[in-house]
């Protein structure tokens, strides 16, 4: 039987330094008066927080942030965020985001910018580069190709040679010939020449 009447003294201390908020889309009176009969003298809005210093069945004795102490009803207490605090804090974190998001992206902006050029001239390079492949591969080939015909001539010499030296044996046969002829001629005759 004590154990039991010590937790029903134990509850009011319990809620003594709760924290409670105004629930949504209403405003609540602060009143001086106990049950609240009195004209309020402030006017809480839905979200508002505050401390409950005592409450009963229907009222409640609280504090808010600035230290100001009244009573208010009990019923519109609520222990959960009301939906409008929620979605202002809510929204202002979004805000809070919106604008680092921004301000990352205006930071990342110029080192994009140079991401995207080095990219270009990346693919530029690459392209640069096939074309001195496919060039080199064209080079090498026709290489192989003159290599082949300088070992298929390698000892033959070339036509202009050949012809120039067969006019120039010809010419130098016919004026040896003639020669010849001239002296034959000379020795037949006595030195005289007859043709």
């Amino acid at each position: 039987m004590s154990k039991v009447l010590l937790i029903f003294m134990m509850t009011p201390l319990a809620a003594l330094a709760e924290t409670a908020y105004i629930t949504d889309n209403l405003r609540l009176g602060l009143h001086q008066a106990e049950d609240t009969s009195d004209r309020a003298f402030r006017t809480l809005e839905s979200g508002q927080e505050l401390e409950i210093v005592s409450r009963d069945r229907n009222y409640a004795n609280v504090r808010l942030p600035d230290g100001e102490v009244g009573f208010v009803k009990a019923a519109y207490l609520v222990f959960d965020k009301p939906a409008k605090l929620i979605v202002t804090e809510t929204q202002t974190a979004n805000d809070t985001l919106h604008a680092e998001l921004n301000d990352l992206k205006a930071a990342f902006a110029a080192p994009a910018a140079t991401i995207g050029q080095l990219q270009q001239q990346l693919e530029a390079s690459k392209s640069d580069a096939a074309e001195s492949v496919a060039l080199a591969a064209n080079l090498t080939s026709e290489l192989d190709s003159h290599r082949d015909r300088q070992d298929d001539y390698k000892f033959s010499l070339p036509f202009k040679w050949v012809g120039g030296a067969m006019f120039v044996c010809l010419l130098a046969g016919f004026f040896a010939g003639l020669w010849w002829v001239d002296n034959r001629s000379r020795a037949r005759h006595g030195g005289v020449r007859i043709y």
